[in-house]
């Protein structure tokens, strides 16, 4: 399936970028030439099924481990010529916590504040500063070990910022958060980004790539099988329909007559006309019904989702049944 195609002239600035990145274990291809672009102040999301690479992206663009072959630039340095500028530049969130649960969590953000060789009073201005935002300074002098998974992911991401990093790696961030939990990381992290930091994020929660991302990638067998906005990504699988519904038999088989475009199923009485959902092609069947007489009792229109997007790109059953979302107007 091809890629959505970015558009023509100057891209902004990256704040990470990949030419040709490659990476395997043995005879296993983990990835096959990985080419990003991510302007500074984003967010972008890869997507993919679980082994498909995604971990591996975000330790080698945070030089934990080394690529085969291929070129990378994070905040302007190069992995292989300056590792330490980019380390300076960047904070890591993996899937599992970094948060020592024995130590209470100031002593976790002072840990932190000693590791990036911050002299005392500043660390702990900043911690008990992190500590506020995050609305943990209640918990601050209780062992982190008592916290609940929102509050111990929210301490992780505290840990993140001392450094006051540019570019944030969050890897799968909220795995195992219940949904109020979710949500609130979700506003943690758009707050992050109108603070002008760029975060890289990996998440098998569709949902949160499309509430979150300027731009999204999939990830499939170490290649990017397409990338563009949730839109431009929607609009690559067809599929997308009006459904008109009637009870008048009579009015039914009048517009099913006249669209003989449409599809008919005549025991519920029902049209569905190929459409791209867009407000254009929705207007022009309105205006259509009101021109002919013809009123149908129901209009729904379906676009693919970022589901069907992820199963089209990834899925390897072709029995596999795409699930629909509708939205009635």
């Amino acid at each position: 399936m091809p890629t959505s195609s970015r558009a023509d002239g100057p891209q902004p600035p990256a704040a990470i970028s990949t030419a040709g990145l490659r990476k395997s274990y043995g005879d296993k291809t983990v990835l096959d030439g990985i080419d990003l672009h991510i302007p500074a102040g984003s967010v972008f999301a890869l997507l993919g099924p679980n082994g498909a690479g995604k971990t591996t992206i975000v330790k080698i663009l945070s030089t934990l481990i080394s690529a085969d072959g291929g070129q990378a630039q994070v905040a302007g340095h190069g992995l292989a010529t300056d590792p330490q500028a980019v380390r300076a530049a960047i904070g890591v969130t993996g899937q599992f916590s970094a948060v020592d649960g024995l130590i209470t969590g100031e002593e976790n953000m002072l840990l932190m504040a000693d590791l990036h060789h911050l002299p005392k009073r500043e660390g702990r201005r900043v911690a008990a500063e992190l500590l506020e935002r995050f609305d943990l300074t209640e918990a601050a002098k209780k062992p982190a070990s008592t916290y609940s998974g929102g509050m111990k992911r929210r301490l992780d991401i505290a840990m993140t910022l001392v450094g006051n990093p540019r570019i944030i790696f969050l890897d799968e961030p909220t795995t195992g958060l219940d949904p109020r939990s979710r949500h609130n990381m979700w506003q943690i992290i758009r707050e992050l980004v109108t603070g002008g930091v760029t975060v890289f994020l990996t998440t098998q929660y569709l949902e949160e790539a499309d509430e979150l991302a300027d731009r999204i990638a999939v990830l499939n067998h170490g290649k990017i099988a397409a990338e563009g906005t949730a839109e431009e990504l929607k609009r690559l699988i067809p599929g997308g329909h009006i459904r008109l519904r009637f009870t008048d038999p009579v009015a039914y088989q009048t517009a099913a007559t006249t669209l003989g475009e449409a599809t008919r199923d005549d025991d519920a009485l029902t049209l569905q006309i190929p459409s791209d959902g867009s407000q254009r092609e929705l207007r022009s069947i309105l205006d259509w019904l009101d021109t002919a007489g013809i009123e149908a009792d129901e209009l729904t229109v379906h676009t693919p989702d970022l589901d069907d997007v992820f199963f089209a790109l990834t899925s390897t059953d072709t029995t596999h049944t795409n699930q629909r979302k509708e939205t009635v107007r």
